[in-house]
């Protein structure tokens, strides 16, 4: 048997689950997540623990990229008596809008650890660059 040395944690699992506050697919939770850019490219790191890599699914249209996933009860057998719950289950869901400088077509992700990384490399036109200058004369002379 589990010990409850926290009251208060029990109450906030009880009163979530008299709101009804865990994700729904029309009605998701919010998932955390760290944005940042890092040399040519930009980070979005969304925290997953628990989730399954089968269980999460990226769309980019146009320049929302949304992140969806599902945290499934664990599977138990009938002589198994839960004696506390406080992990969160339900669909999780994260919307992004991406700038125009972004490349969307080349979004890599990876899962490690209950982390999705995605990496969004910085498209070639929004880099800074040169613009040479021509030698020749701009305009031409009237002669009158």
């Amino acid at each position: 048997m589990l010990m409850r040395t926290d009251p208060f944690r029990e109450l906030d699992r009880l009163t979530q689950q008299l709101l009804g506050t865990s994700g729904t697919w029309s009605r998701p939770s919010p998932m955390p997540m760290d944005a940042y850019r890092a040399g040519e490219e930009y980070v979005i790191a969304l925290d997953l623990p628990g989730v399954s890599k089968d269980a999460i699914d990226i769309d980019v249209e146009r320049n929302m990229l949304t992140v969806k996933a599902e945290r499934r009860p664990v599977a138990k057998a009938d002589d198994v008596q839960m004696e506390l719950s406080e992990r969160p289950l339900g669909v999780f869901s994260r919307q992004v809008m991406l700038a125009d400088t972004l490349d969307t077509e080349r979004i890599q992700a990876d899962y490690d650890a209950g982390v999705l990384t995605l990496r969004i490399p910085i498209a070639e036109r929004a880099k800074p660059r040169k613009i040479a200058i021509g030698g020749g004369s701009a305009h031409k002379e009237i002669s009158g």
